[in-house]
């Protein structure tokens, strides 16, 4: 089988594979969001590196400070805001849905990181999609060897849309 074969039957198995992303975007400003477009593009690239071929329904929730922080707080008993929080789905036993969990993202802490690690914007938004399907699709960072696997992946997928690693911070 040659290259060409292994692109071809991947780009076909994409063509059969349904993916919906639900974006909702509850903020004020939607200055420095990404494109609808982009949102998809980077959920669909996550689940190829992760080898997830089934389809997948995911909602991408884009909130304000206040949103992130009360979730944060109810649920990872953290009370501040953060960057991008998981919730993977799980169906009850005899239910099959598509759905692999929602992500919220606080559009104001990604922007500021951005910033405040001389990234490209649109290269931060990226990262954090991808970070936060790998999280839905049970990929985790709390144990050293986890967080290389997990890192390691996300390094390829960003390098392949041109974007540096997300790890090396830039001293601004």
């Amino acid at each position: 089988m040659t290259n060409n074969d292994v692109n071809n039957s991947k780009a076909n198995e994409e063509i059969n594979r349904e993916i919906f992303v639900d974006l909702q975007l509850a903020v004020d400003q939607t200055a420095e969001l990404p494109s609808a477009e982009n949102f998809e593009k980077w959920v669909k690239l996550a689940l190829v590196g992760a080898n997830y071929h089934q389809d997948v329904e995911v909602t991408i929730r884009i909130v304000e400070l206040a949103e992130i922080q009360q979730l944060n707080k109810d649920y990872r008993h953290q009370d501040k805001p953060t960057n991008v929080l998981s919730f993977p789905f799980e169906a009850p036993p005899g239910i099959e849905l598509p759905l692999i969990g929602d992500l919220v993202i606080c559009r104001d802490i990604v922007v500021e990181e951005a910033k405040t690690q001389a990234k490209d914007v649109e290269a931060h938004w990226a990262h954090m999609i991808i970070h936060g399907i790998l999280h839905l699709l049970g990929y985790d960072h709390i144990e050293i060897d986890e967080a290389s696997i997990m890192e390691a992946l996300e390094i390829k997928l960003l390098e392949s849309l041109g974007i540096a690693n997300p790890y090396e911070i830039s001293a601004v």
